[in-house]
């Protein structure tokens, strides 16, 4: 008997479609509040770094100019203290009528005014570790100067007990929510707990500094920040409540970085820094221009100290003392002649405009 076939049974092509929604206001409004965070983040990053880099360069400066200069700086400190020595016998020892001891001490004062020597009659011996404060108290100014460059939340959030504020409402809250995930105590073995005491090492530094910034990206590094439901408009909405906030807080820090830095370079240190670039750049090495400059310095008041020796030790006269020491003199006739090539050049570029 023949089998009969099985009839082929055509289905119709389905016509059935996956719906596509639209992305509701509060995914795109929490779309573009995570965009901005990110942004904020790298930005405060990015200047934490330039402000960290200037300052160690500003150590390292003053470190240098100590270390290049102290023995210059050791030799005009002597040469100060001989000067205000030698005047002061002078004025002792040397028999001078009331005009003469006048115009002696005018030529006194007048070395004094033009900062060759100290403003003091008599200068005790100046400690080169109290113009630089030495490397010690160099470094710890420089730690604390550092420290408070970092942000500061509007009520110390330096303090554990600081909360009164909203910016440092956040950050504490952050902070409470990685301590208790980092603990030490609550690690399982050695390893890890090893591994979260150096974490908890961050998060504390983070917020003593009341840097959101850094307790933000320790979040992500480790993803531990909180989960939310994407399907829930309630939980999306708390999200960019939640973020929004953050980023009102890392707008207010990452001015704070560039402010910070702003008063840095304001700083003779940094200003330091900053023409130091400039000479390096120009291929010229500052600190050879510095110890030229200090050298010079040296040779004019080592001539100012042997002419009010000479003086002294009767060996000029009186009337060649009142005449003032060369050294001076040629360099009142360099200031006139750099003076008035200075005018003839505003003259001239006058006359060609």
């Amino acid at each position: 008997m023949s089998r009969k076939s099985s009839p082929t049974i055509k289905r119709a092509p389905s016509t059935t479609t996956t719906a596509t929604l639209a992305p509701s206001e509060v995914h795109l409004r929490l779309e573009g509040l995570e965009v901005e965070h990110q942004k904020l983040l790298k930005q405060i990053k990015k200047k934490r770094a330039e402000l960290d880099k200037f300052i160690e360069q500003m150590r390292t400066v003053a470190s240098e100019v100590f270390s290049r200069a102290t023995p210059n700086f050791q030799k005009i400190a002597l040469l100060n203290q001989e000067i205000h020595t030698i005047f002061n016998e002078i004025f002792k020892n040397k028999k001078l009528n009331k005009q003469n001891r006048k115009k002696v001490e005018e030529i006194y004062r007048t070395l004094q005014y033009a900062e060759i020597i100290s403003p003091q009659p008599i200068q005790e011996e100046i400690e080169i570790d109290e113009q630089f404060n030495g490397d010690e108290d160099f470094n710890k100014s420089n730690q604390s100067h550092h420290q408070h460059y970092y942000y500061q939340s509007d009520s110390d959030a330096e303090s554990p007990s600081a909360g009164r504020s909203e910016s440092s409402k956040k950050i504490r809250h952050i902070f409470l929510r990685l301590a208790e995930i980092f603990h030490p105590d609550k690690a399982s073995d050695s390893e890890t707990q090893e591994r979260h005491t150096e974490i908890m090492k961050e998060i504390n530094r983070a917020y003593t500094e009341g840097d959101l910034a850094r307790l933000l990206e320790i979040e992500q590094q480790y993803q531990v920040g909180e989960q939310i439901d994407s399907s829930s408009e309630d939980d999306l909405s708390r999200k960019c409540l939640r973020i929004e906030q953050q980023n009102g807080v890392l707008k207010t820090q990452f001015e704070s970085l560039k402010r910070s830095l702003r008063e840095a370079k304001k700083t003779p240190q940094g200003g330091m820094v900053t023409d130091f670039r400039k000479f390096r750049k120009q291929g010229v090495e500052p600190l050879d221009t510095i110890t030229e400059q200090l050298e010079h310095q040296i040779n004019i008041i080592s001539q100012i100290r042997d002419y009010a020796q000479d003086f002294n030790q009767s060996r000029i006269s009186v009337k060649d003392f009142l005449r003032g020491p060369e050294i001076l003199r040629s360099l009142e006739r360099e200031m006139m002649e750099e003076l008035l090539e200075d005018m003839f050049d505003d003259f001239d570029g006058y006359v060609r405009y």
